[in-house]
């Protein structure tokens, strides 16, 4: 079990020269995680101080058992508001409740990561496509960016999916405070220019020092702009969960939601790292890492932190060489808990809108969307279905419906394979799709086909009946040729269609062969009892050699 224990690996081989860019990368990342993990943390409708707990402890706990050695760990912008969302329902209007769930469902993201680690199951989440990620994330951008609007013009809002808040927010527009808006205009401009012009730099946290100071000298609170008040100073109390998971009905698809989430922005962020720095990460691992985040999270009465791209960019172009970074990021917030607290109490909460508001415009890649649609519109539409599920349903329900479409996406694509129908390319004695290259010879006397997928249950009905109907409308033919070639595997399924063809074809005198089989697929063959009915189904027999003896047999040249 050590070898999970990747402190222990990254200890040891840690070099002196090191430690000056671990030091800078953490306390930068520290800076940046200030602003972001308050306004994460208002998004997900708990205390401010709560968000800066979750970095804090959560990259303590990736520290110990992380694969990456830039990942940064800490609230994120989906998973706050999913939590917002969800919890307010399980909760009602008990803020303390609403707040144990938050913690508990941090527990049992932890409890899952450990169970999807054990069950080997990183595998599962690539089935979720890129294409339906590009959606999700864009309605997650909109949604956002949405429940930020009212703050930003000064107005109540409200709502339950983005179209309720947009229409409720087009009804309030003629209350917006002038100051406010204001307010957020100015810090979003100078948001956007600190990034265009001063990337990886902690913009944000000056930007909100700017802002404290305004407040205070120009009395902005006295003019109406509402501020974030006292924050609790001092580090957070470590306990257990407060209360049990069977008395919170609906915490596990919750937890699972927040775990999809955070495991597929981390190993994104992850591998992006990876590749860029010449190391390799072990997918499965990364559950160890985040449940350990989790699980110190939640100790601290923190909510689901993950894994993002842009603070791991933070940290990466700051210099971190190792998870030494996340615990000198730690530290430096744990100093901040304890003397700095006092300074934030005049912060405009429309700056921490305007904050949120900037972090989840990478989201929205709509270039994308639109290439998307140029290429592959198929794509395009799972896309769309994935963006418009999160704008209707909100974020949980969202992410596991977009799940469910990639899943049946990839189930419609193997179910409907394209099966190819072969000739002879001229002059040659190569064979390729007639349908892609209507120049081929056909073949006098044989229906070649070739499908282009593995043979499965799923689809060995569907290239039966195009087999079929072939033949059908072939003239006379006597030899159907399986090419097998293109199959690197077949299942039961797979054979007993193979001998249902032989079935169909054996009446009207019509011979089955198969060519091109690996060796596994041949394997399966011959212990279903396949080559008796066939023939030989050694590598030796090819379509070229069981082509130019049937010519030889019938004096045709095929």
């Amino acid at each position: 079990m050590l070898r999970h224990f990747r402190i222990c690996r990254w200890v040891s081989e840690y070099r002196v020269a090191w430690l000056r860019h671990d030091i800078v990368a953490g306390m930068t990342l520290s800076a940046y995680a200030i602003p972001v993990s308050l306004a994460y943390a208002g998004l997900a409708g708990l205390p401010l101080q709560v968000g800066v707990y979750g970095y804090l402890l959560g990259g303590l706990g990736y520290a110990l058992l992380g694969a990456s050695r830039q990942l940064a760990v800490g609230p994120t912008s989906a998973i706050s508001l999913m939590i917002a969302a969800t919890v307010a329902e399980m909760a009602g209007a008990d803020a303390q409740r609403y707040a144990q769930i938050a913690s508990l469902t941090g527990f049992t993201v932890a409890a899952l990561c450990a169970i999807a680690w054990a069950l080997r199951l990183s595998v599962l989440v690539r089935l979720i496509s890129d294409s339906i990620l590009i959606g999700f994330k864009a309605g997650a951008g909109l949604t956002i960016a949405m429940t930020q609007l009212p703050s930003l013009l000064g107005v109540v809002g409200g709502g339950h999916n983005f179209f309720e808040r947009a229409a409720l927010l087009a009804g309030q527009i003629a209350e917006t405070r002038f100051l406010v808006f204001a307010v957020s205009l100015i810090a979003i401009v100078l948001l956007l220019l600190g990034e265009r012009f001063l990337p990886g730099r902690p913009v944000a946290l000056a930007v909100l020092v700017l802002s404290i100071i305004a407040a205070s000298l120009f009395g902005l609170p006295g003019y109406g702009v509402p501020t974030t008040g006292e924050i609790p100073a001092g580090l957070p109390s470590l306990g257990g969960p407060a209360l049990r998971l069977r008395d919170i009905e609906g915490i596990f698809p919750l937890a699972a939601g927040c775990l999809l989430l955070a495991y597929i922005e981390s190993i994104s962020a992850v591998r992006t790292f990876a590749a860029k720095h010449g190391y390799t990460v072990d997918p499965r691992q990364e559950f160890l890492g985040l449940g350990a985040a989790n699980l110190a999270a939640a100790i601290g009465h923190g909510y689901p932190v993950a894994g993002g791209l842009s603070q791991s960019a933070v940290n990466d172009k700051a210099g971190a060489q190792t998870p030494l970074a996340l615990v000198i990021a730690s530290m430096t917030l744990a100093l901040c808990l304890l003397f700095l607290t006092g300074l934030l109490q005049g912060l405009p909460k429309a700056v921490l809108a305007a904050v949120v508001l900037t972090a989840v415009l990478g989201l929205m890649d709509l270039p994308a969307l639109l290439q998307m649609r140029k290429v592959s519109p198929l794509d395009f539409y799972a896309a769309t279905i994935a963006l418009c599920a999160v704008l209707l349903l909100g974020i949980l329900q969202g992410i596991l419906l977009a799940a469910l479409v990639s899943i049946l996406m990839l189930i419609g694509r193997a179910s409907r394979p394209h099966v190819a129908i072969l000739g002879r390319i001229p002059g040659t004695n190569l064979y390729s799709d007639l349908d892609r290259h209507p120049e081929n010879e056909t073949l006098n006397g044989v229906v070649a086909f070739r499908p282009e997928t593995s043979l499965i249950y799923i689809n060995a009905d569907a290239v039966l009946d195009t087999v079929l109907n072939h033949v059908r409308l072939a003239d006379g033919p006597k030899t159907v040729i399986c090419d097998l070639s293109a199959s690197p595997y077949i299942d039961l399924a797979g054979s007993r269609m193979l001998h249902k063809l032989h079935s169909e074809l054996n009446p009207h005198g019509i011979a089955l062969r198969i060519v091109g089989a690996h060796g596994s697929v041949r394997d399966l063959l011959r212990a279903d009892g396949m080559s008796e009915k066939v023939g030989a189904l050694g590598r030796e027999v090819t379509l070229v050699s069981l082509l130019e003896g049937i010519g030889s047999k019938s004096g045709k040249v095929l």
